[in-house]
């Protein structure tokens, strides 16, 4: 009766202490850390990670209990946000039930694909070649249903919600899903004017780069639709810095005369492929352009432009405007 008697408290104790290694804390100080656990690690280099991060005291009561909760097999990779203030068994739901860190992603109007790269770059989602190197695969662009070569233009600026570890593909995949379901709405509008999404998002992309003022956006799209109905060259000034790849100072006559495909005031016509990545605003500007005649026109140096309908019109605004600066 005594042996039996011991043994109970022994158990008692035992199981005291598995209940208190399970739901008391390492420590009582909030110390966040964020920990990555990437696909395929086995739970127990889960489990040793963690304990030897010190965010949990024993790694086998860890195990027992995935075990006991039948998660095993059901820990979730990705980025987390971890503490030693929290118990053992909060860890392991948080892990459960994938909790990950959610990264926050601005994709800005008229940001090129180079530009996008870079962002998520930074944001440590996607290394930059990576993403680079997906958004040339002409299989996987056609793949998506865009007729061109690149992403470029299809990109929708908007704000997304990414995970770490999440493939490039799939990042990628939702930006361009963004831009068709917000196509959607102008689709029977390009066909009524009988121009393709491309032609379409070709020149938004322009109109997003020269424009600063929202309201001017349905001016400028006029401008270039009326030079193009006419033959004459865009002569815009972003397809020449696009051409030059990253330059960003001022253009001189000398970069005008580049020999390139994106130089449009060497070239008739539409460049190749979008600058940019436009937004919705640039989209309707194109396909509801201004009725109005003018062919030219020149920035005030505030943001705004000055619109003119003849040379020597335009002329005139540029020597004006130009001598304010």
């Amino acid at each position: 009766m005594r042996k039996f008697f011991f043994f109970l408290i022994l158990a008692g104790l035992y199981l005291s202490g598995w209940y208190l290694e399970l739901t008391e804390p390492v420590s009582s100080v909030e110390a966040p850390q964020v920990v990555f656990i990437s696909p395929g690690t086995p739970v127990k280099e889960v489990a040793r990670l963690l304990e030897e991060r010190g965010l949990i005291k024993n790694r086998y009561v860890f195990l027992l209990e995935a075990l006991r909760l039948r998660v095993l097999d059901k820990l979730k990779a990705g980025e987390y946000e971890l503490s030693p203030h929290m118990s053992t068994r909060e860890i392991l739901q948080i892990l459960a039930e994938g909790r990950v860190i959610t990264h926050i992603v601005t994709v800005p109007e008229g940001a090129n694909v180079w530009e996008v790269a870079d962002l998520l770059d930074r944001a440590s989602l996607v290394p930059k070649e990576a993403f680079l190197s997906k958004a040339f695969d002409e299989e996987f662009v056609q793949a998506l249903g865009i007729p061109g070569s690149s992403v470029e233009g299809f990109l929708f600026p908007d704000t997304y919600y990414f995970v770490k570890g999440m493939p490039v593909e799939e990042i990628i995949r939702r930006m361009v899903s963004r831009f068709w379901e917000v196509w959607r709405k102008y689709e029977d509008r390009a066909k009524e004017l009988g121009i393709s999404v491309y032609e379409a998002v070709t020149l938004a992309s322009i109109v997003e780069k020269e424009a600063v003022l929202s309201r001017e956006k349905p001016l400028i799209a006029a401008v270039y639709w009326n030079r193009l109905k006419r033959g004459m060259p865009l002569q815009a000034d972003p397809t020449v810095r696009y051409a030059l790849r990253r330059f960003r100072g001022r253009l001189y006559y000398k970069h005008l005369r580049v020999k390139n495909p994106y130089n449009t005031y060497r070239y008739p016509g539409l460049p190749p492929t979008p600058i940019a990545n436009p937004g919705e605003e640039s989209l309707k500007a194109v396909l509801y352009p201004a009725k109005v005649p003018y062919l030219y026109f020149v920035s005030r140096g505030d943001g705004s432009h000055h619109f003119s309908r003849t040379y020597q019109e335009h002329l005139m605004a540029v020597r004006k405007y130009r001598r304010r600066r």
